[in-house]
């Protein structure tokens, strides 16, 4: 079993940044698609960015392209999220998630482990 806790969430104002910290459990980290999913308030949970195993290639949706930077530290066994110049809609619940294959999927169904979320809040 992959355990995933996300951390850094809070509440900032528009144009500004926060990072999003997803610790992982085992030691195959290093093996791991990851990737983050947001769900904000009366909307469907969407993909947001996915860094294949091994770092071998990262997918950003649109609304993250340009702005949101995924990446992970092998040696914490950590994934990041850095988002910069944020915007109100923005905000959701932020999700860590893993799966076993090795390409990066935007649907949720793929997917094998989650984390519990972590509240994103901008304000204008």
């Amino acid at each position: 079993q992959v355990q995933l806790v996300e951390s850094g969430g809070g509440l900032v104002q528009a144009g500004g940044s926060l990072r999003l910290s997803c610790a992982a459990s085992g030691r195959t980290f290093n093996t791991l698609t990851m990737g983050w999913f947001r769900q904000a308030p009366g909307k469907e949970r969407e993909f947001v960015a996915g860094l294949s195993w091994r770092s071998l290639s990262t997918y950003y949706a649109d609304s993250a392209k340009g702005r949101f930077t995924i990446s992970r530290d092998n040696a914490k066994n950590t994934v990041y999220l850095q988002m910069n110049r944020l915007r109100p809609d923005d905000t959701a619940v932020y999700y860590c998630a893993a799966d076993l294959s090795m390409a990066i999927s935007t649907s949720r169904n793929d997917w094998d482990y989650w984390g519990r979320g972590a509240q994103v809040t901008v304000s204008s």
